[in-house]
């Protein structure tokens, strides 16, 4: 569990591993992305794609389930707040049933709230990357966290 104060600017973090099941794409893409490359090899085989992709919504959503698992087993989240939103999001490369996602991360702004000082905001440089190390997608989380609670 990570508290506002766990974070420095420039502070590394390497973790998760998801495997990408073609069900999973087809599925997603069925309830929230239908657009043919995502739904048909033969629709993606026409594309840049070459072959069936998951949407990028998708993608975003496997990073947000190796974040979650990430902060612990436990359930408890310490310090964290959720986001306020991500900026500079990025689909560098298509996510193709098979491939196994990574994500690697680094601090990059360490912002004590003005108007909330029982919290702050993190920033960070997330990338994910398949398993032959290619990114596939980039983004910059606003994250916020709790200060850690004085003890007496």
């Amino acid at each position: 569990m990570a508290w506002f104060e766990d974070f420095e600017v420039g502070q590394r973090a390497a973790f998760g591993r998801y495997e990408v099941e073609r069900a999973e794409v087809l599925e997603f893409a069925r309830r929230y992305d239908p657009q043919p490359f995502h739904l048909s090899d033969a629709a993606a085989a026409t594309t840049h794609f070459g072959r069936l992709a998951a949407s990028g919504w998708h993608s975003t959503a496997m990073t947000m389930a190796m974040i979650v698992a990430n902060m612990g087993d436990d359930g408890d989240v310490g310090g964290s707040l959720g986001a306020a939103g991500v900026d500079e999001l990025r689909w560098l490369r298509p996510v193709h049933p098979g491939d196994v996602l990574r994500c690697e991360t680094e601090v990059i702004a360490v912002i004590p709230s003005n108007s909330r000082p029982d919290r702050g905001i993190v920033r960070t440089r997330m990338t994910v990357f398949n398993q032959h190390d290619d990114p596939v997608m980039t983004f910059i989380p606003i994250a916020l966290f709790r200060r850690r609670p004085k003890t007496e």
